[in-house]
């Protein structure tokens, strides 16, 4: 965490308020993974962390501030995702392990980020857009990346000239993040995660270059 931590009313936290305050949110993130959002109350995070009501107002507005917090560091967390895509070659079996990282990777945090990206994905879906503008930031760190590769294989007359980047890349990370949030689906329809991955490698592979990848 860079910068200074503030309580609501401004004042600058010491190591001990940062600490407590931390302690307030890893809480916060455990009951996420086991409770529903909307019955996440104020005084049971509280309780769990050892504290007070009124400690936990010290640092958050009310639950959903707190879970912005939450929100917000992961999302910087996923800024990393880039580096799936970004100046990876996506030509012959580079192409082919280029796309199977991507999937990896991705699922890989989904599943690392499952309780708060479900509360993330239920706010943006309600229209809140504080919720909306975090999972775009998410997104939008493997789609841009996608469309650039995609560019790049049209000026090197790979790609036909006609498909449109965003569109393709952008269809393709929709399809990785229902997937990734539909992990657990997948096994009530027979399908191992060891099935999963090639497959939905194999489908990106193809939104991007047009092509099957090698063997």
């Amino acid at each position: 965490m860079t910068g200074q931590v503030r309580t609501v009313d401004g004042r600058v936290a010491g190591r001990r308020g940062q600490a407590t305050r931390q302690k307030l949110l890893d809480c916060l993130s455990e009951m996420l993974s086991s409770s529903p959002y909307r019955d996440v109350k104020v005084i049971d995070v509280a309780r769990k962390a050892g504290t007070s009501p009124a400690t936990f107002y010290q640092y958050f507005p009310d639950v959903e501030g707190a879970v912005l917090e939450i929100a917000n560091a992961m999302a910087q967390e996923g800024e990393q995702l880039t580096g799936l895509v970004e100046g990876r070659s996506w030509v012959g079996k580079a192409g082919r392990q280029t796309a199977e990282d991507l999937v990896e990777g991705f699922l890989s945090f989904w599943r690392k980020n499952d309780a708060i990206l479900r509360v993330v994905d239920l706010g943006a879906a309600e229209g809140d857009k504080r919720f909306y503008k975090i999972r775009m930031k998410i997104l939008n760190s493997v789609n841009n990346s996608l469309a650039d590769s995609i560019k790049e294989l049209q000026s090197k007359g790979k790609v036909d000239k006609d498909i449109n980047p965003m569109a393709v890349a952008g269809s393709l990370v929709a399809m990785l993040a229902s997937v990734a949030g539909h992990q657990k689906g997948f096994q009530t329809w027979g399908v191992k995660q060891a099935e999963l991955k090639p497959s939905l490698a194999l489908l990106v592979h193809m939104g991007v270059t047009g092509k099957k990848p090698p063997k």
